[in-house]
């Protein structure tokens, strides 16, 4: 009775969310190896590196800003003598986000780019609110992906054999020439689901971490957590004097450089108020987050200063602060390299492939039953 009640639950849930799952696990099949395919046929572009010093934070800003006067500065990436910078503008409502790169040393503008345009930014859209106003798509994403988890435990469940001489059985394709094509469709669906249940959890678990900020702190505190599971910013520790001939903040990246001259890249983010602390992100490694570097500055001394929020220096994180930052990795497979991304790849278009074969296995049993009561419906005289 337990079973048949949840099997009912399981294919109710599972015709409900269908759609969703489905469009969600093939946008994430893409997603996943968009750096790749961008390398591709996007021109990142390259300046000649020259042995002087690179614009200032300020001056960067100030000359970007020509291109979108009314916009506010998220902030300024600098990366390898090489690459052009790249000055940040984003804001939330409404919905703003473009760069602008700039030769770093003359200032020369060199390209925009619009990162809500282009087809990954229509992927994207597809995988977090499927193309829908974010107000209605991203609750419709989040809570099916929430159902999504009920429904492979269910599966699970439902799956496993109430005998074991029955389980070898249950693992394998058993298909002969005389196999009909519901019998395939149901291993399909049941075999498929049980070896890619594992990695599907992972991946709908990791993406309910992003998707809702309870199910975040949740998560964190529970795996014992105990700083505050936000980004944190923290405040100065100095307060407002007369700015001087130099800005404090136009000092910070050399400082940086010298401090840690091995990294890729120094993103450095403008103080939204007189306040608060500049933070500045330093990227270690292509590809992935998790290990970045989390740096806070008070913005008249320069003075560092430390954070009670996770997102710190990667060496003094815990082992709760590490997991809680890796999520984002774990969910598009960077966590393991390109063998990473290859199996989050298609632990993604095997999920896909499990709304499919549910709604053909509930179609052919209601065709399958309504055929029979044709049958045996009695004529009517003519």
């Amino acid at each position: 009775m337990f079973k048949k009640r949840l099997l009912a639950l399981h294919r109710i849930l599972g015709i409900a969310t269908g759609l969703v799952v489905f469009i969600v696990s093939i946008t994430g099949c893409l997603w996943v190896f968009r750096d790749e395919i961008e390398s591709l046929y996007v021109d990142h572009g390259q300046v000649q590196a020259e042995n002087s010093e690179m614009l200032s934070a300020t001056r960067a800003r100030d000359i970007a800003k020509t291109v979108f006067p009314e916009k506010h500065v998220h902030g300024t990436l600098y990366g390898q003598p090489d690459e052009p910078l790249e000055v940040i503008f984003y804001e939330l409502e409404p919905e703003f986000y473009q760069s602008v790169f700039l030769n770093p040393y003359s200032g020369e503008i060199l390209y925009v780019k619009d990162h809500l345009s282009g087809f990954f930014a229509f992927v994207l859209k597809g995988h977090v609110r499927l193309w829908l106003p974010p107000v209605i798509g991203e609750h419709v994403v989040s809570i099916s992906v929430l159902l999504f988890m009920f429904i492979l435990i269910s599966g699970l469940i439902l799956w496993w054999p109430k005998k074991r001489t029955n389980l070898k059985q249950r693992l394998k394709f058993d298909w002969k020439a005389s196999t009909r094509w519901k019998r395939k469709n149901f291993d399909l669906h049941s075999v498929v689901g049980f070896y890619v249940y594992s990695l599907g959890l992972v991946l709908a678990f990791t993406g309910s971490v992003m998707a809702y900020d309870w199910f975040y702190s949740s998560y964190y505190k529970g795996i014992g957590g105990e700083k505050i599971a936000t980004f944190y910013i923290p405040n100065n520790t100095s307060e407002k004097s007369e700015e001087g001939e130099t800005i404090p903040m136009n000092n910070l990246i050399g400082k940086l450089k010298k401090e840690d001259p091995t990294a890729l890249s120094y993103e450095i983010h403008y103080p939204f108020a007189d306040s608060t602390s500049i933070y500045v992100e330093v990227t270690r490694n292509e590809g992935i987050y998790y290990e970045n570097d989390y740096r806070y500055f008070d913005q008249y001394t320069l003075e560092e200063i430390e954070t009670d929020g996770i997102y710190g220096k990667y060496a003094d994180a815990n082992v709760s602060d590490k997991l809680i930052r890796m999520n984002y990795d774990i969910h598009v497979g960077a966590i393991g390299g390109l063998a990473g991304k290859i199996i989050a790849f298609l632990a993604s278009l095997v999920v896909a492939s499990l709304p499919v074969t549910g709604v053909l296995l509930w179609y052919g049993r209601k065709f399958k039953k309504n055929t029979k009561v044709a049958r045996w419906q009695p004529s009517r005289a003519v």
